[in-house]
């Protein structure tokens, strides 16, 4: 099945004032139900966790629940009207994906269950078609663990060579070790977009250059970045893109691939089942075109609609809109966390990297992170601590966790004000009982 891409979506209503509007805060927390919800005490909650998951507007929540209620049916295969909108809203969210990161066709975007599965896809299929022993991937210190094991195992089954470019000391990538373990042996970039622990924005249109430039494919883990600026897979270079719904205000359960359509050809199936298939004899099978060749059996339907729904409500506020005003909560939050004694934040600051991600990971000095999460948790205040599936990069800096405050355009500024006082007072509180 082919498909157009979409035309433009009905605006959200909390979208509706925006022109002009520099606090987005204020205009789309009315759509997010559960920020509307009191904590431990009556305490208003404040969820400074975007960068694990984030919220879903009621756009999202209707979508999900209007297919249930009216749409419920198997894609592709019914000849019934059910499975007719059923089909047209799950290949229509294909097609907003497409657009939303500036692909040339739907037929590139593969839906997965998430983004580690559309990491391990390209290892699995591409992977296992092309790479052979010495062979090289570069990936970086700083990645997910979703971009380092599919990686390792591909390593042991294939005997290619694993490397990894390392960072500054301001905690960017480091371009120039990058450069100096590209070689005519590198078969594949793979790095994440935005970091989710140093916050920092890689150049990832430089790197693309610098792979291409020794024959490498590139591969974008833009997780952190999709939800926060504008990304557009020609624009940067990449071969390979991999985003999850539940990172862009949509349903868990449900991420994409996004491939250069002649590489997606190529490589043979990851999956085998119902749907993916053209045609099945008792001894061989042949495959369905692109994107359904990667599909196999009954998709997340209502989860890639809800998905859709949720690309339509960034799309009508605007992620240079978004990314503006992220980019002031930001600075006061490094503001806040910089005026705390024995506190080191992790990552570039603002002022090093102005388009840095909305989030902060950091470590007190003699208090352990996750102490400081089950105060602040007391308080009605939601972050993250532990070591953020980037084991790796906190062994770098010889720690075991770190504590992270990350934010969204739903942040307010009152939010961050009360975290950082929260904060101080819970890390005065386990210094005095230590």
């Amino acid at each position: 099945m082919t498909s157009t891409l979409p035309s433009p979506a009905p605006t959200p209503a909390a979208a509706l004032s925006l022109e002009g509007a520099t606090d987005l805060a204020a205009l789309t927390r009315p759509d997010f139900p559960l920020l509307a919800q009191t904590a431990c005490l009556g305490q208003p909650l404040i969820y400074l966790d975007h960068a694990a998951t984030s919220q879903k507007p009621r756009q999202v929540l209707e979508a999900l629940q209007h297919y249930y209620d009216h749409d419920n049916a198997n894609v592709h295969r019914g000849a019934h009207q059910l499975s007719a909108r059923a089909t047209e809203g799950f290949e229509g969210a294909r097609a907003k994906a497409a657009a939303f990161i500036g692909a040339s066709s739907p037929n590139e975007i593969v839906f997965t269950r998430n983004a580690s599965e559309a990491i391990n896809l390209v290892a699995r299929s591409w992977g296992e078609a092309n790479l052979r022993p010495g062979d090289e991937v570069l990936l970086t210190v700083m990645e997910h663990h979703s971009n380092l094991v599919p990686w390792q195992l591909l390593a042991q089954r294939t005997g290619c060579v694993l490397r990894h470019a390392g960072v500054t000391p301001e905690g960017s990538l480091d371009l120039d070790d990058l450069r100096r373990q590209l070689s005519e042996r590198t078969r594949l970039v793979s790095l994440v977009q935005v970091s989710n622990t140093l916050g920092c924005l890689n150049p990832i249109a430089e790197v693309a250059s610098l792979a291409h430039g020794v024959g490498a494919l590139l591969l974008v883990d833009a997780c952190q970045s999709l939800p926060h600026l504008p990304v557009n897979v020609a624009a940067i270079g990449a071969d390979f893109l991999v985003g999850s719904s539940h990172k862009l205000c949509g349903p868990t359960g449900m991420g994409f691939l996004w491939g250069r359509e002649a590489l997606l050809e190529a490589m043979p199936p990851f999956l085998g089942g119902g749907e993916m298939i053209q045609d099945v004899y008792l001894d061989h099978s042949s495959w369905a075109g692109l994107p359904h060749k990667f599909e196999a059996g009954t998709p997340a339907i209502g989860e890639a609609i809800g998905m859709g729904a949720a690309l339509d409500y960034l799309n009508a506020i605007g992620l240079e809109r978004i990314h503006a005003w992220e980019q002031q909560l930001t600075a006061q939050l490094f503001a806040r966390l910089q005026a705390v004694e024995g506190l080191t934040v992790l990552g570039p600051t603002p002022q090093q990297q102005p388009d840095r991600g909305a989030l902060a990971a950091f470590h007190v000095e003699g208090v352990h992170a996750h102490d400081i999460a089950a105060l602040l948790d007391s308080a009605g205040i939601c972050i993250r601590s532990g070591h953020h599936c980037t084991q790796p990069l906190h062994r770098h800096y010889g720690l075991s966790a770190s504590a992270r405050a990350s934010l969204s355009f739903t942040t307010t500024p009152e939010e961050i004000d009360r975290f950082a006082e929260e904060l101080q007072g819970a890390i005065s509180f386990l210094r005095e009982h230590s």
